[in-house]
């Protein structure tokens, strides 16, 4: 990846850290892709024991998760505490004497370093929160790692089509980076086979959401902790002047009907870890290949 587009992990925990009271009120579309990724999970045909929901955020998931898998506890893991916090505030009182969140076990973590035992999960359910690695290889090979064999990855990410008309309004103002870059879904499923995944499965959508002004949308950006956190972004407080440019470049997206439109390019993948090969004997088959 290029280094300007590194994300700073330290930026990235803090602002999400500050969004954890303003997040639900702006993600609308968390929620959505949330909801439908949740509608995939039947059709895997799994029961799980152990769910660890990577990148929780205030907790949304979880009930969709307990509802489809009763019997599975679920793992609640994100890098911000405030987030936590926030879906622990979620559950009753009399619930929350119980145990740790009233039965939802929660973890502080970051998702590149996962602090949990190897094959101690059987799904791991991500929701847009991929995007935020600076390691694709070491995220992935993180569920990998955790994953027991026959267990299931399920996630949702941004693709590059993602706020394409934001980063061309910025693009033709200064040469500073204020959008993130995102993975392409070909590149994703690479990784995934490359990671040892088996059976990978990606596809896309386009999701486009309507501003009457662009405020509005830095507004719901910043909301859900989405700030600018690359290693190239621009140093000090951004100007009135740069924003009004940036904003009569974007003006030329508008839709007389619909306002301004900000596009996000959804991707949904699910992939399995698979059991390990054994011969005739019960042995684990070993693949011995010569030098090149």
């Amino acid at each position: 990846m290029n280094d300007a587009f590194a994300f700073d992990k330290r930026q990235l925990r803090r602002s999400f850290e500050k969004a954890a009271r303003s997040y639900d009120s702006a993600a609308v579309l968390q929620r959505e892709v949330c909801d439908r990724l949740l509608e995939r999970l039947p059709l895997l045909k799994i029961d799980p024991e152990r769910i660890l929901d990577a990148g929780s955020g205030t907790g949304y998931a979880v009930p969709g998760l307990r509802r489809q898998f009763p019997r599975a506890s679920v793992i609640e893991l994100d890098l911000a505490v405030s987030m936590l916090l926030a879906a622990r505030a979620k559950v009753a009182w009399w619930r929350r004497v119980l145990g740790a969140a009233g039965g939802r076990p929660q973890v502080c973590g970051d998702l590149e370093h996962l602090p949990l035992q190897a094959a101690s999960i059987d799904l791991v359910w991500s929701n847009l929160t991929l995007q935020w690695s600076n390691d694709l290889q070491a995220w992935l090979g993180e569920c990998f790692r955790v994953l027991r064999p026959g267990g299931v990855l399920a996630f949702s990410s941004f693709g590059p089509d993602t706020l394409k008309e934001l980063r061309t309004a910025f693009a033709a103002v200064d040469r500073a980076v204020h959008v993130n870059r995102f993975v392409d879904m070909h590149d994703v499923g690479d990784c995934l086979v490359q990671t040892g995944f088996a059976e990978p499965v990606v596809d896309m959508e386009l999701v486009t959401l309507s501003y009457r002004e662009l405020g509005d949308l830095m507004r719901d950006l910043k909301a859900i902790g989405a700030h600018n956190v690359n290693a190239g972004r621009p140093r000090g407080l951004a100007g009135r002047a740069l924003f009004r440019r940036v904003a009569e470049e974007y003006e030329r997206w508008r839709d007389a009907r619909h306002g301004l439109p900000a596009t996000f390019e959804v991707l949904y993948g699910v992939a399995w870890k698979p059991q390990p090969r054994t011969g005739p004997s019960g042995r684990p088959v070993i693949d011995i290949r010569p030098a090149i």
